[in-house]
């Protein structure tokens, strides 16, 4: 069954300018997953090395195969000590309900649904369309901003470049 319900046209690259860059800490945020409950940044603090997953929208087709991806590559984040954390501005039922599309995620999947888009707007990757930038921004453990990949949001960014940014934080 194909789980992409909504087929967009190709949009403008990048709609956004983030000013957060490498070096700087990285805003706090608490937001619902659809696991339940709160995930919080602070929580990795001194814990774990943290990889921000944003994508714009729940079933459309380059998020709908980016996650997925996530899945498979799961062994990155472990050997690196890193987590994973998935974030959209749609809300949880809706994200429940493309997460199930897709078989299930093996990493929390976040809604930046209310206030709307709040954490993709502190991380300056919020959209003119209310979505955000896919984008990838890895956090260390000591909440300190070590990447930022603000991605052409009709492409995937690419798993080899994460991998290498995340094998750098673990020497």
């Amino acid at each position: 069954m194909d789980s992409v319900v909504y087929r967009p046209q190709k949009s403008k690259p990048v709609d956004s300018a983030t000013t957060l860059k490498p070096g700087q800490r990285a805003p706090g945020f608490s937001l619902p997953s659809v696991s339940g409950g709160q995930i919080s940044l602070s929580q990795f603090r001194g814990k774990r090395h943290v990889v921000l997953s944003f994508v714009p929208a729940a079933f459309t087709p380059v998020c709908s195969s980016q996650y997925p991806g996530y899945n498979i590559a799961l062994d990155l984040f472990e050997k690196n000590d890193a987590v994973l954390l998935g974030i959209t501005s749609d809300n949880i039922p809706s994200l429940h309900a493309w997460e199930v599309s897709m078989g299930g995620l093996d990493f929390d999947l976040l809604s930046d649904f209310w206030p709307h888009g709040k954490v993709a707007s502190q991380y300056g990757i919020l959209r003119s369309d209310g979505t955000s930038e896919r984008a990838l921004i890895v956090i260390d453990k000591q909440g300190v901003i070590r990447y930022v990949d603000v991605h052409d949001i009709n492409k995937r960014p690419k798993l080899e470049d994460l991998a290498k940014v995340l094998n750098e934080l673990n020497p």
